[in-house]
C-alpha cells in the first residue's frame, strides 16, 4: 500500500496537473534538459488516455471517448497559448501555471 502511494506521489510531481474539467484531467510531463517529443499534453478520462499535440491541436496517441476528445480539443484550441507557455516552463525546469478549465 505504501509503495503505491509513493509511486502516485512521484507520478503527480513529475507529471503536473494543469487543468481539470468534466472529469478530464490534463497533465504535462516534465523532462528538463532532455530531448522530448513534440510539445504535447496528456488527457485522462476514466480508463482512457489521449496524448495531444499543442500545435496543431490533435490527438497523436491513445484513445478517449469521442465526446471527451472533442471537449479536450475545444479546450486546447482556446488555451493554446497558455499550453505553449506551460510547455516552455516545464522544459526549463519550472512548474506550469494552472490553466482555466472548460466551462
Amino acid at each position: 500500500m505504501r509503495l503505491r502511494r509513493d509511486r502516485a506521489r512521484v507520478y503527480n510531481v513529475s507529471v503536473p496537473e494543469v487543468s481539470r474539467f468534466f472529469g478530464i484531467i490534463i497533465r504535462m510531463f516534465s523532462e528538463p534538459g532532455s530531448p522530448h517529443h513534440v510539445a504535447h499534453f496528456h488527457a485522462y478520462y476514466q480508463d482512457g488516455v489521449g496524448i495531444f499535440s499543442i500545435d496543431p491541436v490533435e490527438m497523436i496517441a491513445g484513445s478517449l471517448p469521442t465526446r471527451q476528445r472533442r471537449l479536450v480539443e475545444a479546450w486546447a484550441e482556446l488555451r493554446q497559448e497558455e499550453l505553449r507557455a506551460d510547455w516552455e516552463r516545464l522544459q526549463e525546469g519550472r512548474p506550469p501555471a494552472p490553466i482555466e478549465p472548460l466551462r
